[in-house]
């Protein structure tokens, strides 16, 4: 059964009252897709998985994962109607498809992402109170927001996302239980997907468990001398006032150089003798930080970047 996207009738351009936009399930987007995989070849399908591999689209599906479910067209339409969403499966269809040289097959595509554009704001809503159901649902809601910001001709400041729902380790959940990977969320604001966010901060409030695990704290030893009372022993969470920084990304490789060394300590060096003893630490780390980032690095004669991660737990300004 087919669910709404929208919340409620839209206007036609000859002013009449349209019916509001359907967006298809899972099933009925597989289903689509199939019928464009069932015209190719065995070999136009071999080379099929083999561009979808460098097609610039986030999030990108992972070889791995292409290896495993992708084996067979059933499992190859399943895996992109559930890893992708309108319009972007049919951004990613088009790419491929126009690489195989089959054109043939490119207007059914066409007119369904045509179909969608037009429904993306040209301003972007400051709020949004719509509840989403699904994986499907709302990564096509942050996908058209994220669109929306790189048509904007005007300076972007800043963008902030705000989630709110269930969760675990990597994840939020969905009213129907699907998970939403938060790197893939994070991965479509990148400086590749979201040129219009480029060297602006992207803030991400994520309200939702990332396990299970609690946390019943420590008694402190600094209670009141007079007081016996066991209750007013003062309680911390277990880990507290951590600031940890680290020389990349996860999963990435850190830099350094053969002569100078770390380029994390380089940088350090340099900024802690204009500013060391003025900046708070977050601030320090964040200088030293825009260093790293803007300066041009090569590995094996082929271009690098990399960028300090900081996780910070602070309860207090730290000043060096």
């Amino acid at each position: 059964m087919a669910t709404s996207l929208g919340s409620g009738w839209r206007w036609g351009s000859d002013g009449r009252q349209a019916p509001p936009k359907i967006t298809p399930t899972v099933e009925e987007l597989q289903s689509r897709v199939q019928e464009t995989l069932d015209l190719l070849s065995p070999r136009e399908l071999s080379h099929f998985r083999v561009l979808l591999k460098t097609v610039d689209e986030g999030p990108r599906v992972s070889p791995l994962r292409l290896e495993l479910e992708g084996g067979n067209k059933g499992g190859l339409a399943r895996l992109l109607a559930q890893h992708y969403y309108l319009p972007a499966v049919s951004r990613v269809l088009i790419k491929v498809l126009q690489q195989l040289r089959r054109a043939d097959l490119l207007p059914r595509w066409q007119s369904a992402e045509d179909d969608d554009r037009r429904e993306i704001p040209r301003k972007i809503l400051k709020r949004s109170y719509d509840c989403v159901d699904g994986e499907l649902e709302l990564l096509g809601k942050i996908s058209s927001f994220r669109d929306g910001l790189n048509e904007i001709k005007d300076d972007v400041g800043c963008c902030l996302v705000t989630l709110m729902s269930h969760g675990e380790k990597g994840f939020i959940k969905m009213k129907d239980g699907e998970r939403v990977s938060l790197e893939d969320i994070f991965e479509m604001f990148n400086n590749k997907n979201c040129p219009a966010l480029q060297e602006k901060p992207k803030i991400f409030i994520i309200q939702a468990c990332r396990g299970e695990k609690r946390d019943n704290g420590v008694e402190t030893d600094d209670e009141p001398m007079e007081s016996d009372d066991v209750s007013e022993k003062r309680r911390l969470p277990t880990f507290s006032d951590y600031f940890i920084i680290y020389p990349t990304q996860a999963d990435h490789v850190a830099l350094r150089h053969p002569r100078t060394g770390s380029v994390m300590i380089e940088a350090m060096a340099e900024v802690f003798k204009q500013h060391g003893n003025k900046w708070h630490i977050a601030d320090f780390f964040t200088k030293v930080n825009n260093r790293v980032v803007h300066t041009e690095f090569h590995l094996h004669e082929e271009p690098i970047k990399v960028s300090l991660v900081m996780e910070s737990t602070l309860t207090k300004s730290v000043y060096f």
